[in-house]
């Protein structure tokens, strides 16, 4: 059957007893995936007396099995001839369940999503991922239960839809489908030297400023170069940053701008994700009754990028299930006799409040945060975003928000931002490079993380004048430099990292840190 290709779409939440028996399309996300199994559509039977092959079509998934043999031979002799089924002569296509939850925009403020079960065959299985957006077409029908189930079910009977074809949307970087038009303005943007700076002021126009926090956005969309060992060891290429600061300076507006840049994103808060909904769950399979996992949040981000709101929100079992994600990005899973590694190669976009309210520069950043130091210093930035009283910044920023709400859009800039369509498929080239550092750059890199060190033991030991020390520096900073030196190389889509990629780089570093460090300087100029 080949569906209409002009078929309205039909919300999951509309769909009911009206549309049973009809062609319906729905758009959902596959939030569960069951195996490829062999499903038999006709079963063979050979009789032990007259000799004769016997053919019984299945069109459901249950069946009664033959047991005497209907053919002319054995009628005639009366006898009631044994059938044995014979597996060679059957045959079998294959088979697999998928749960497509609705849509998140879709769902009503307050209501639990809902799902529904879709049926595939044949060529169809194997066609999606756990967290990829699906367009099905398919019947949708009634499925009564048989036997005891349909005993206890009384009239009630489960509906499912029988896909005829499905469509993938948003899929990873590696396999968008370009038209002529957007290759042509990809290769303009590649001739552009200023294209770094357009892409991080695209990035949510219509929030004031913030230009160095979107770019650090921009790069970890781009991300690093992801090496792989001859020994099997794997060294993260995917960036995490956190995102801390006072309420009010929209945290969690740059959160919701990314996950619709991005390919693959999931959107969840630290409140309402436990450990379980974050890594992966056991549940059991209706139809077979077997155990199963179904992935959380950070598994359905595979290769993807996964934003936490409310980091600091978490609890502490919680938070446990985050560390091995953001050094190895792995899931280990050892459960109800299930022991597996799923994948989670996602970048962390976290966003966290101070625990006093307001961000306090006498204390350090563990203790302003409330968060441990293993997980903070698996962040490649930290990102402070204070709300400093400043009469200029304040009224531009009034302004800004005044023209947003009179015009329904934000001031014009000095170019014409990128569409989220546009910006995907340029961060898909510069994925296609893989840069690397020269050695005229090693001697430079170390050495400045060498008097990061430095600088960092004597803030610790007080010689520096300050009561705490503002940062820490461990060896992963080192390596927060070579990734984010990387993505700036990807952007210019060069096979070789510049030394003003490096730069750029520290610079970003500094910048995450200088607003907490200018507000300690006014305090105690006061």
């Amino acid at each position: 059957m080949i569906p209409e290709s002009t078929a309205k779409r039909i919300p999951l939440r509309q769909v009911k007893s009206a549309y049973i028996g009809s062609l319906i399309t729905i758009k959902g996300i596959v939030t569960r995936m069951s195996n490829v199994t062999p499903k038999c559509t006709v079963a063979t039977y050979l009789c032990e007396t007259c000799g004769h092959e016997i053919y019984q079509i299945i069109k459901s998934r249950q069946y009664t099995p033959l047991f005497t043999c209907p053919s002319q031979v054995c009628q005639q002799n009366g006898n009631n001839g044994r059938l044995f089924p014979q597996t060679r002569g059957s045959r079998f296509e294959k088979f697999q369940e998928l749960m497509i939850q609705e849509l998140p925009e879709e769902v009503p403020v307050g209501n639990v999503p809902r799902s529904i079960t879709v049926y595939l065959n044949g060529e169809l299985t194997r066609k999606c991922n756990p967290g990829d957006i699906l367009t099905v077409k398919g019947i949708f029908l009634v499925q009564p239960h048989k036997g005891y189930k349909a005993i206890r079910a009384g009239l009630r009977a489960e509906t499912f839809i029988d896909a005829q074809q499905i469509v993938s949307h948003k899929k990873n970087y590696h396999n968008l489908d370009l038209t002529s038009q957007e290759i042509r303005e990809v290769k303009k943007m590649a001739r552009d030297p200023d294209v770094f700076r357009k892409m991080a002021n695209s990035i949510a126009p219509e929030i004031f400023g913030m230009h160095d926090v979107k770019k650090a956005l921009l790069l970890l969309l781009v991300g690093g170069v992801t090496r792989k060992m001859g020994d099997n060891m794997r060294i993260r290429g995917d960036i995490n940053v956190l995102l801390c600061g006072d309420p009010g300076v929209a945290k969690s507006q740059l959160l919701k701008h990314i996950t619709k840049i991005a390919p693959r994103a999931v959107y969840t808060t630290g409140k309402g994700s436990s450990g379980v909904g974050l890594t992966a769950a056991v549940i059991r399979d209706q139809s077979t009754g077997d155990m199963t996992l179904e992935g959380g949040a950070l598994v359905l981000a595979d290769m993807g990028i996964c934003c936490i709101d409310e980091f600091d929100k978490m609890d502490e079992a919680d938070q446990t299930a985050i560390h091995e994600v953001m050094e190895q990005q792995t899931v280990s899973i050892a459960k109800a006799g299930i022991t597996t590694t799923l994948n989670a190669r996602t970048s962390i976009l976290a966003a966290a409040n101070p625990l006093f309210g307001r961000y306090k520069t006498d204390r350090s950043i563990e203790m302003n945060v409330n968060l441990p130091t293993a997980l903070l210093s698996r962040f490649d930035l930290v990102f402070l975003l204070l709300d400093k009283a400043d009469q200029d910044r304040d009224r531009q920023l009034a302004e800004h928000v005044a023209h947003v709400h009179m015009f329904n859009k934000h001031p014009d800039l000095d170019f014409t931002p990128y569409s989220a369509k546009i910006m995907r498929a340029y961060i898909s080239k510069c994925k296609e490079t893989t840069p690397f550092v020269p050695d005229s750059l090693v001697e430079h890199i170390v050495s400045h993380y060498v008097m990061m060190r430095q600088n960092n033991g004597q803030r610790k030991s007080g010689k520096s004048g300050e009561n705490s020390r503002q940062s820490f520096c461990t060896p992963r900073s080192l390596l927060s430099i070579l990734r984010f030196s990387q993505a700036l190389a990807r952007l210019r889509l060069a096979d070789k990292v510049s030394r003003a990629d490096v730069e750029e780089a520290i610079r970003l570093q500094w910048m995450a840190k200088a607003d907490a460090m200018d507000k300690k300087a006014e305090e105690q100029e006061m």
